[in-house]
């Protein structure tokens, strides 16, 4: 057994190995074009094979599989916690307003995006209609009706990993074209909340299903409850929270971290800090994608089991040293992502 699992270990290096010669030959396309057009890729998404591969080398993977008993609690200590901190926080003046909405309120939010973004996997509960009904839950304190929307795109981003026209993860060649250099990274990087929410319905509009009017429906009716006891103050809070958490924060590095290319060849990327602890582990992504059905809570155990195949991989501690790299480095641009036809 262990002299097959070392025969697989080499297998899997001579891969790695014939992927980053190919990612060479398109950075050269890309150094030919002046930086002018994303990465393009003629096979299919990494995590197919690498999850085949692990499967084939270590079985015991699907004992992770499943949901995670404690989501369901995390979430609503989450949704009540933000919600009651919306409730008083317009006794404050406008400098202490700040300081929480910024640290606390931000925190929290990207903590909601997170979990919203386990419970579109079903890894809370077994049942698709309970995880859809925490996923209203959980939207509450993000004001905008999005959660079951994220779930139908997120599918998207993960089936179809890079396709174009698809996937809308991958920033619009028109925002690549605009937001240049320093300044127009930085602009871009701090409303990079607004690309998210209207990017999809640019590129890939969707008609309206069944949960996702229940979404907006159960949103406006909760909120018109809900507004006239938290007034303006309450509503600001709520609004900035998602805005900063989306924007100039700590933990928005992890929307660049996880599939802008840093390094040539290499497609999806981990983060192994300990902003990992307030948000469901979704740092160790290049995990997530080779095996969705295994909830955030047990990804380190997952690499523990498998480290042949993640070691070897580049990866990051500082999602805020990210940020930096993408914001100042002339080389990263808006089009450092790959693409599929």
């Amino acid at each position: 057994m262990l002299i097959l699992k070392k025969m697989r270990h080499f297998k899997y290096h001579c891969i790695q190995k014939d992927n980053q010669f190919k990612g060479m030959n398109t950075v050269v396309k890309k150094e030919r074009q002046e930086q002018k057009d994303f990465y393009w890729a003629d096979d299919r998404e990494p995590h197919f094979q690498r999850r085949k591969d692990i499967m084939a080398a270590h079985p015991e993977v699907k004992t992770l599989f499943g949901t995670d008993p404690k989501l369901k609690y995390t979430t609503v200590f989450l949704v009540v916690t933000q919600l009651t901190i919306a409730y008083f926080i317009g006794q404050l003046s406008w400098l202490p307003f700040l300081l929480i909405t910024y640290f606390v309120g931000a925190t929290i939010g990207q903590a909601l995006f997170l979990a919203i973004h386990e419970i579109t996997h079903n890894l809370a509960f077994k049942s698709k209609k309970y995880n859809n009904l925490l996923a209203l839950v959980a939207n509450l304190p993000i004001v905008v009706p999005f959660a079951i929307s994220f779930k139908i795109y997120h599918g998207m981003h993960h089936w179809d990993q890079g396709k174009d026209g698809i996937d809308t993860d991958i920033p619009t060649e028109l925002e690549a074209n605009v937001f240049t250099g320093i300044i127009g990274k930085l602009f871009w990087f701090f409303n990079q909340i607004l690309a998210y929410a209207f990017r999809p319905v640019l590129v890939k509009p969707i008609k309206l299903e069944k949960w996702q009017i229940y979404n907006i429906i159960f949103q406006v009716g909760a909120m018109a409850i809900f507004l006239p006891f938290v007034g303006w103050s309450g509503l600001l809070f709520l609004l900035l929270s998602i805005f900063f958490a989306g924007s100039i924060h700590p933990t928005a590095g992890h929307f660049i971290s996880e599939h802008y290319v840093f390094e040539e060849g290499q497609e999806t990327y981990s983060y192994y800090g300990p902003l990992n602890k307030i948000t469901f582990n979704v740092g160790y992504h290049n995990e997530h994608h080779d095996f969705p059905a295994i909830p955030g809570s047990r990804l380190p155990e997952l690499k523990k089991v498998a480290p042949e195949f993640y070691d070897p991989l580049h990866s990051y501690t500082s999602w805020t040293q990210v940020i930096f790299k993408f914001i100042f480095n002339k080389d990263i641009t808006l089009f450092s992502r790959t693409k599929r036809k």
